[in-house]
């Protein structure tokens, strides 16, 4: 990098390639403080070479480094530095892996953070029309807002998931996502915005009439009713229970506001114990009680 009477230029090509060397050696040192510093040495040498790739290759590095040190937000402000350079460089694919794995890092320490670099990588991979690889980063962020109860941005992350697999034709996730929209509204106790996201469902290829069809309006129908043993019910089938664990759970914590059991009446309950034959003489009584006329 120095410069002199005969040298007038510093060689940064030269001096990003030894900055290398040295970031590999430290790291198999273990010592990782001074490998992150020879990473962001290469960078800056790759940096002002023009070489924006493998300036946000050796930023990245840098923050593998800040990984194994345990300081994690570090660790991904760096690669979101790198992710935006390689935006810059042209390489979208490459700034969206990078993103997606910022997320994984962060993801049990801060949540709300992995969701937002979730949603960016789902972002980039879907201008570059990539929808496979934008489904299952918004996948990823749907299920971390519903773990962390952040509900109303669940619906609309699931909603966003839903019209993605419909433009691709993908019916029975479409039906899946509906399932897990609904019991998503009806934890918010948004029993219109979960009725409405079956009926807007209708218009899904093959969706009435299939068995995801049945069950959520039953599900609807025994909410709506305040009857805890159906929605129970509906919620403890293999449909609802082998969804993602996240969805599960919400299935089988399901409350019915204000409900219970259904009312039966004492006598109903009376006649089941008693059994048929009581049930008959029963409604003997009832008839003959006005055989005689009103008065």
């Amino acid at each position: 990098l120095k410069t002199g009477f005969l040298k007038w230029k510093p060689d940064y090509d030269s001096a990003a390639t030894e900055y290398g060397k040295a970031a590999v050696a430290f790291k198999n040192a273990k010592q990782f403080d001074q490998a992150r510093e020879a990473c962001l040495r290469e960078a800056e040498a790759h940096e002002n070479n023009k070489a924006l790739f493998h300036a946000a290759k050796a930023y990245e590095q840098a923050g593998m480094m800040l990984k194994e040190m345990q300081r994690l937000p570090e660790a991904v402000q760096l690669i979101e530095k790198a992710s935006m350079m390689y935006l810059e460089n042209g390489t979208p694919d490459t700034a969206a892996i990078a993103l997606e794995r910022a997320g994984k890092l962060i993801e049990n320490v801060s949540p709300e953070k992995a969701v937002q670099l979730y949603q960016q990588a789902a972002s980039v991979f879907e201008n570059e029309e990539r929808l496979r690889q934008a489904l299952e980063m918004l996948g990823k962020a749907s299920r971390l807002l519903v773990r962390g109860r952040r509900l109303d941005e669940a619906a609309l992350s699931l909603q966003k998931e839903k019209s993605i697999y419909k433009e691709i034709e993908n019916y029975p996730t479409c039906y899946k996502k509906t399932i897990a929209q609904v019991l998503v509204h009806l934890h918010r106790n948004d029993y219109v915005a979960a009725e409405r996201c079956v009926r807007e469902s209708y218009s899904i290829p093959g969706f009435n009439g299939s068995e995801d069809c049945a069950a959520l309006e039953q599900l609807l129908e025994g909410y709506d009713q305040q009857d805890q043993d159906q929605v129970s019910e509906v919620c403890n089938s293999p449909l609802f229970k082998y969804m993602d664990n996240d969805y599960a759970k919400l299935g089988l914590t399901l409350v019915v506001p204000g409900g219970g059991m259904k009312k039966k009446s004492p006598n109903a309950a009376q006649d089941k114990a008693r059994g048929p034959a009581a049930v008959g003489s029963h409604a003997d009584e009832e008839e003959d009680e006005y055989s005689g006329g009103l008065c």
